[in-house]
């Protein structure tokens, strides 16, 4: 299998049909763009795209009529965990995310939880958040889409997510944690690689794919 540096030199020598970017945040824009100008369908298991950018590469994947699957994290789990925080949303508005990784990673919040809180921002809703003193302290973590997240980057963790849901007298945690090893994204990744091809413009979260 040829291995080249650069995807611009891959899409020189070689012809396939779906381009796969595990790069990182500083990578992945560029290299998504590059692949989607060139009528590449693309699948994203990088972090660190803005909102505004997902906005910019699907217009482009619709004038190209090609698609791309983009996930925060294709773990099966992962995709399960965030599908049941966004039907715990529906009757629970008062939430806030905690985002766990290692020291190493180099984004905050990761690419699953900021997923997460700008898709919770869509979710449709039966009830009326109740109003928190003192949102603008530097204390109260990121504003993301409306969801307060908290990032922590400490020795011992690998990735992890806590979504905290709360009534008065009441809460709801929906957790999920990842190991060391890539194998839980394998499956996710080749069911994303199967479904792009049917796909034009852009698909955010792997349980779109698990339920749609």
């Amino acid at each position: 299998m040829p291995v080249f540096a650069q995807l611009e030199t891959a899409l020189q020598e070689r012809s396939f049909d779906v381009y796969v970017d595990y790069t990182s945040a500083q990578a992945v824009y560029a290299n998504v763009k590059l692949a989607l100008e060139h009528g590449i369908f693309v699948v994203v298991g990088s972090s660190g795209l803005s909102e505004a950018q997902y906005k910019e590469l699907e217009a482009l994947a619709l004038s190209k009529q090609v698609g791309i699957i983009a996930c925060g994290n294709f773990s099966i789990t992962a995709a399960l965990a965030i599908h049941f925080s966004l039907l715990a949303a529906r009757y629970l508005p008062n939430r806030e995310i905690i985002d766990y990784a290692s020291a190493a990673k180099s984004d905050a919040p990761s690419g699953t939880t900021r997923e997460l809180a700008e898709r919770l921002a869509a979710a449709p809703c039966d009830a009326e958040a109740l109003s928190v003193q003192d949102q603008t302290s530097p204390g109260r973590g990121a504003d993301i889409a409306g969801t307060r997240v908290h990032s922590l980057r400490l020795p011992g963790y690998t990735l992890a997510f806590d979504a905290v849901f709360s009534n008065p007298e009441e809460r709801l945690v929906i957790s999920h944690a990842a190991g060391k090893s890539a194998a839980p994204y394998v499956d996710g990744t080749l069911l994303a690689i199967s479904k792009v091809q049917q796909q034009k413009g852009l698909c955010r979260g792997m349980d779109k794919l698990l339920f749609q």
